[in-house]
């Protein structure tokens, strides 16, 4: 358990640092939690109670359409933070689902417990003021990709962004994330 919590001082002082009296009032606000692979960790129209940090594992998140097909948004591994965040912020329920691709342990953080720590320590404030806008942006890039790119330049971008993620993710959840068929991926990667 004290590497899990390693892992997140390690994750948080890319950005700022720590003493371990910070690290110990901050550390205090996660809870650990361990899921099964094909396990939700919320689905559309649940409540969303907490951001998660990856320590280890693989999530997709995703939205259902009324056609029940899925339109993955994204996809969270180790040292990502997840969640539907709209629906965490405005204390909404969410319109998309959180599930694992593989046995996944997290480091959740609740709202409540958010907003004591970035009260309570203004280095997490500005910590989690730079992980929202390195989001903000790859959101944005992500979006001008599906505006401006074909499906073989949107392929080699996640390629060279992700390569081991890439390496994880089934060819069928590729091909969706994409937004490509599996056909139209299987010539992409030939």
């Amino acid at each position: 358990m004290d590497d899990d919590y390693t892992s997140l001082r390690k994750h948080i002082e890319k950005i700022v640092q720590l003493t371990d009296e910070e690290f110990a009032f901050v550390s205090k606000h996660f809870n650990f939690e361990k899921f099964k692979k094909k396990e939700t960790l919320f689905t559309g129209g649940d409540p969303v109670k907490y951001v998660y940090f990856v320590l280890s594992g693989l999530l997709k998140l995703f939205y259902t359409d009324k056609e029940a097909k899925e339109h993955i948004v994204s996809f969270a591994m180790e040292d990502w933070w997840e969640t539907d965040f709209q629906a965490y912020y405005t204390e909404s329920n969410a319109l998309l689902t959180l599930e694992c691709l593989e046995d996944t342990r997290v480091l959740r953080l609740s709202l409540e417990d958010f907003e004591k720590l970035c009260n309570g320590l203004q280095k997490m404030e500005r910590f989690f003021l730079k992980k929202s806008i390195a989001g903000h942006i790859g959101s944005e890039r992500r979006i001008l990709s599906f505006l401006t790119l074909g499906a073989k330049d949107r392929y080699e971008q996640l390629l060279a962004k992700s390569p081991s993620l890439m390496q994880r993710i089934p060819k069928s959840l590729l091909a969706s994330y994409l937004g490509v068929s599996r056909e139209t991926l299987s010539r992409l990667i030939s």
